[in-house]
């Protein structure tokens, strides 16, 4: 057809259709062509630049270019903000943002190692709805025994998990610090221990807190006054942890007492972990973001607006 070049004609099909709303069927009826025959001069308006497709999501989704921005810096695959609000609510959001994503991304088999912590077990607690998956694990990647704080422990977690998912569980019983080097080596020897580890390390998901220096930690808070004061002491460069490690400014094992002592995954296995799901949130927790993306601990991090523009402002 003589007009198929024409671009006069494409910008007024565009017009007709785009601008003024009409329908194909109408633009087809006008310029005495087939619906298909518009459909293509269409697409060949936006491959020539004549029509940019702009979606404002700013209402719907407020945060993505935020999101981006996150990602590229910390240099993640995912990242999910909700907007910031008060300590005990913000804990709430994170975790249902996180069970969202979690429903999404599991798959049939999958293996989720799982940490202790609030957030953590928020998302768990998310969970709404009939799900079946029964072929799905989830097992704790750090020790947690007694009566004391069971609120947050893994195990505990992985029950309301495996509750909420119709799925299975591991429970790992130990403690989540141990006396002294020798009697750690003698813990991790064990057969049924080993053998959680060894399960962990063939997660494909893994969920994790992260906490902030010791002075904020959730963790410390819990469990320092519990074990020796050389532990306390232990930790000047020191500025978060992850799954019960402390970590320093560079998101590495810090050399502390505790670190020897506690049960828990090693950082080496967790970052052999396709997809670790870190969920935190607050100012405390900034150094500690960025130390544990800095050293491939996280893929994906689900937190509030406020710390991630103080993430990028430390950056900057």
């Amino acid at each position: 057809m003589a007009y198929s070049d024409d671009m006069r004609l494409l910008v007024e099909i565009a017009q007709m259709y785009y601008e003024e709303g009409a329908k194909q069927v109408d633009v087809a009826k006008k310029f005495n062509i087939s619906r298909s025959l518009v459909s293509k001069y269409l697409t060949k308006a936006r491959d020539l630049g004549l029509v940019e497709i702009i979606i404002h999501d700013e209402q719907l989704h407020p945060y993505n270019q935020l999101e981006n921005r996150l990602k590229n810096t910390l240099n993640l695959s995912e990242v999910i903000i909700i907007s910031s609000v008060g300590e005990t609510l913000l804990k709430k959001k994170l975790g249902h943002a996180t069970e969202k994503y979690l429903t999404r991304i599991l798959t049939e088999n999958s293996i989720v190692g799982i940490s202790a912590g609030t957030t953590v077990k928020e998302v768990a607690t998310s969970v709404t709805g009939k799900i079946n998956m029964p072929n799905v694990t989830f097992a704790p990647m750090v020790g947690g025994l007694g009566t004391d704080h069971t609120d947050f422990q893994a195990n505990v977690i992985c029950d309301i998990f495996s509750k909420q998912f119709g799925a299975k569980k591991v429970e790992l019983h130990v403690p989540v610090v141990v006396d002294s080097i020798a009697a750690k080596k003698v813990f991790m020897e064990q057969r049924y221990i080993k053998e959680n580890f060894e399960l962990v390390k063939k997660a494909d998901i893994a969920l994790v807190g992260i906490g902030g220096k010791p002075v904020y930690s959730t963790m410390t808070k819990y469990y320092f006054d519990e074990v020796d004061e050389e532990i306390i002491n232990d930790n000047s460069d020191v500025i978060g942890d992850i799954c019960y490690n402390f970590i320093d400014s560079e998101g590495e094992l810090s050399h502390t007492e505790w670190n020897k002592r506690a049960l828990t995954i090693d950082l080496e296995d967790l970052k052999k972990i396709p997809n670790v799901i870190a969920i935190t949130g607050g100012s405390d927790k900034v150094e500690a973001v960025i130390a544990a993306s800095k050293s491939g601990l996280i893929n994906t991090l689900v937190t509030d607006a406020n710390t991630a523009k103080q993430i990028l402002k430390v950056n900057d």
